[in-house]
């Protein structure tokens, strides 16, 4: 796909999803709660029900999606205890002892669990560790073989495509890059990357209205224009003639460099 055709199919699923989400909270206001009912929901996600385990690991992944990593290794040990290890309490567990710094034990879950059915997950999540250690060699690889799992993943593509920009390879980022910008339009990282994939090209008007669009502040368009001018590949000053009467010296031109300096952020 052209990027000149981008931006008009971004916004027309844009409106799509916008329209979704509407109608899908107005659905959600026909009846409120009592007090009483409130009262029991707060009640119930303090204090997990060790009876229902599907319910159990619901409410830990609800905890790890508010960012309380510390609490849910804590319930996942719980969990463990009452029912025993499974294949999704060691996906949880990998998650949250690489948000709690804890790699190396981490990578050890991640690793138990490529050959089972949460394979993609657990290439995802060895991709994010290596992306955190600047090793964008290997995420990209790891969300490669993670890609082959989940084919439409918008989220794990830009992944894929912000750890490919990050290694240089621009050409091969393209396709993910806009994948995802069709599949999530709506996320904020999603537009980033696009944003970035665009400056990287030389599309700085494209790459400012996807920003524009997202209302990006101006400390992460910053953020992404700094890490484009870091990344794009900088052409080599030319030879200089030599002044008259002197000896010529020619030699080969040297392709475009990268100039990329590795910084530590996730992809």
């Amino acid at each position: 796909m052209n990027t000149t055709t981008l931006l008009p199919s971004l916004r027309r699923c844009c409106g799509t999803l916008l329209l979704a989400a509407g109608a899908m909270g107005l659905g959600g206001c026909a009846s409120l709660p009592d007090a009483a009912q409130a009262e029991a929901a707060q009640a119930a996600a303090r204090e997990p029900s060790l009876d229902n385990q599907p319910t159990y690991l619901s409410l830990v992944r609800q905890m790890q999606g508010n960012g309380m990593w510390f609490a849910s290794l804590a319930h996942i040990d719980a969990l463990e205890q009452r029912w025993g290890v499974t294949n999704e309490t060691r996906l949880l567990r990998a998650d949250a002892l690489r948000q709690t710094g804890q790699q190396a034990s981490s990578a050890a879950l991640y690793e138990k669990l490529l050959d089972a059915p949460e394979r993609a997950a657990a290439y995802r999540g060895l991709g994010l560790l290596a992306g955190a250690s600047n090793d964008y060699v290997r995420a990209a690889e790891m969300f490669e073989k993670a890609r082959q799992v989940l084919p439409a993943d918008g989220l794990l593509l830009s992944d894929l495509g912000y750890a490919l920009l990050r290694a240089g390879r621009f050409d091969a980022a393209r396709l993910p890059v806009l994948q995802a910008a069709q599949l999530q339009p709506t996320s904020s990282r999603v537009r980033s990357n696009l944003a970035l994939y665009l400056l990287i090209q030389g599309n700085a008007d494209q790459a400012r209205q996807v920003m524009d669009e997202a209302r990006f502040n101006a400390t992460t368009r910053q953020a992404i224009e700094q890490l484009a001018h870091e990344l794009a590949p900088q052409p080599q000053p030319q030879p200089q003639p030599q002044a008259s009467g002197g000896p010529v010296h020619t030699g080969l031109r040297l392709s475009a460099t990268l100039t990329s300096r590795p910084a530590l952020s996730s992809p």
